[in-house]
C-alpha cells in the first residue's frame, strides 16, 4: 500500500487479497489484484494524487464484481461437471458416471 493509505484502505487490501488466495489465486497475483482495486478506489473517491480517466469513469470494481477479470475463461456457465456430479450421487442419479456436464445437467433439471 502507499504511504498514507487508509486504515480503510488496508483492510480492503488485505480482504480482497485473501478473498483472492482462497479463490486459489497465487499470492502475487492476489496482491496484484488487491493493489489495482484499491488504488482505483482511491482514484474514483479522489484520495489519489492523479488518476487516469479509466479509473475515474465507468463501474467501480465493486459494482463490476469480476466482470472483466481473468480467471477461469468459462464465462460463467453454472457448476462444474464435478459439482454436478456430485449432485446427482446424492440424489442418486443412475448412469451419472458416463454422463458429461450437460447430460448431468439435464438430469438433475437444471
Amino acid at each position: 500500500m502507499p504511504a498514507g493509505s487508509s486504515s480503510k484502505r488496508e483492510r480492503q487490501y488485505e480482504h480482497i487479497k485473501h478473498s483472492a488466495e482462497e479463490r486459489g489465486a497465487s499470492e502475487g497475483r492476489a496482491k496484484e489484484m488487491a493493489a489495482r482495486t484499491v488504488n482505483k478506489e482511491r482514484a474514483r473517491s479522489g484520495e489519489a494524487r492523479s488518476s487516469s480517466s479509466s479509473s475515474t469513469k465507468g463501474k467501480s470494481p465493486s459494482q463490476r464484481g469480476g466482470e472483466r477479470s481473468g480467471g477461469s475463461h468459462s464465462g460463467g456457465k453454472g457448476p462444474t461437471r464435478d459439482q454436478l456430479y456430485d449432485e446427482a450421487k446424492k440424489k442418486g442419479i443412475e448412469g451419472r458416471s458416463t454422463m458429461n456436464k450437460d447430460q448431468l445437467a439435464r438430469a438433475l433439471g437444471h
